[in-house]
């Protein structure tokens, strides 16, 4: 079913509750790299990569544009995201330490 399809608001919720779980499992993949990073980085220095965030966001910004979403969301969405899979991946790089 597509949003143009919904004829109710039950039939949006649960278009909205499956695109939520989506998200979710996509989130899931996203941070399996962040486990391979962490794996992969030779100390705990290299995690934080500013040129990298940079280009992370910009990218998402971009295609965010592209797409016709909101001004701003992909900017806020992903700050937190990636500030997000930072954390992970430090987390993960101690414990394997």
């Amino acid at each position: 079913m597509t949003a143009a399809d919904c004829m109710s608001m039950t039939e949006v919720r649960a278009g909205v509750d499956a695109i939520d779980r989506e998200l979710v499992a996509v989130l899931r993949r996203r941070f399996d790299f962040m486990l391979a990073a962490a794996r992969i980085k030779p100390d705990r220095t290299a995690v934080r990569d500013e040129p990298r965030k940079a280009e992370v966001i910009a990218n998402a910004v971009r295609e965010a544009a592209a797409a016709e979403l909101p001004d701003g969301l992909a900017a806020t969405l992903w700050e937190a995201l990636v500030e997000a899979s930072i954390a992970y991946e430090l987390k993960t790089f101690d414990a394997r330490n």
